[in-house]
C-alpha cells in the first residue's frame, strides 16, 4: 500500500525537478518563452553577423535556425503546429551583441508547449503559471463564453444545475403551468 507524500516531501520532489529542468534548458543553445497563443526563441548571435549570414526556416511543423555553414541553433520538429505566415524572426541588436529572435504564432491558442522541438528537453506544463488576464481583455463573445463556464464551473462545484440545465428547467415549469391539465409525473429531463 502507498502512501501519498507529505506536502513537504512533495515539495521537495517539485524543487529538485523544477532545478533539473531548468538545468536542462540552460544548456539549450537558446532561450525560450511562451505564452497560450504564441512562443518565442531567442540566441545570441556574434555582433559582426548581419541578416544574410543566417539560415532560417520556419515550417508549420518544424524549425531550422543558425548561421549559415554552421551546425544549427535550433532544429528539429515542432510537438504542435504553428500558423507559418504569422511567424517571424529578426536579427536584433543588444547591449550585449545580437540575437536571433524567433516568434512563433501557434496554431492551436489553447495548449502549452513542453519544448521548442521535440528532441529538447520538455518541461513540465502542468506546473506553468500563465500570468492573469483580466476577462476586460478579452472581445465580447469571448468573454461571455469564458464567463458562462465560470459560472457553469461554479455551479457545478456546488451541485446546482448548469445555466444550460437551469434553462430546461425553467422551459419546463413555464410549459407544466402553461398545460396543469397534462401528468407530468413521468417526464424525464435530458
Amino acid at each position: 500500500m502507498s502512501t501519498s507524500p507529505t506536502p513537504e516531501e512533495q515539495a521537495a520532489v517539485d524543487k529538485a525537478a523544477k532545478a533539473r529542468e531548468e538545468e536542462e534548458q540552460a544548456k539549450l543553445p537558446y532561450k525560450w518563452v511562451q505564452t497560450i497563443q504564441d512562443l518565442d526563441v531567442t540566441a545570441a548571435i556574434p555582433a559582426n553577423m548581419k541578416g544574410k549570414d543566417l539560415d532560417v526556416k520556419i515550417a508549420k511543423t518544424s524549425i531550422k535556425a543558425g548561421i549559415r555553414g554552421q551546425e544549427p541553433i535550433i532544429e528539429g520538429t515542432l510537438p504542435h503546429a504553428i500558423l507559418v505566415d504569422e511567424s517571424t524572426w529578426t536579427l536584433e541588436t543588444t547591449p550585449s551583441g545580437k540575437e536571433l529572435a524567433i516568434h512563433l504564432d501557434k496554431a492551436n491558442k489553447m495548449e502549452w508547449w513542453p519544448h521548442v522541438v521535440t528532441s529538447a528537453p520538455a518541461i513540465d506544463t502542468s506546473k506553468i503559471q500563465p500570468e492573469n488576464s483580466k476577462l476586460s481583455d478579452l472581445d465580447g463573445s469571448t468573454r461571455s463564453m469564458v464567463e458562462k463556464m465560470m459560472f457553469d464551473q461554479r455551479q457545478k462545484e456546488m451541485g446546482k444545475p448548469t445555466s444550460d440545465e437551469q434553462k430546461k428547467q425553467d422551459m419546463l415549469a413555464k410549459f407544466m403551468a402553461q398545460h396543469p391539465e397534462m401528468d407530468f409525473s413521468q417526464a424525464k429531463m435530458s
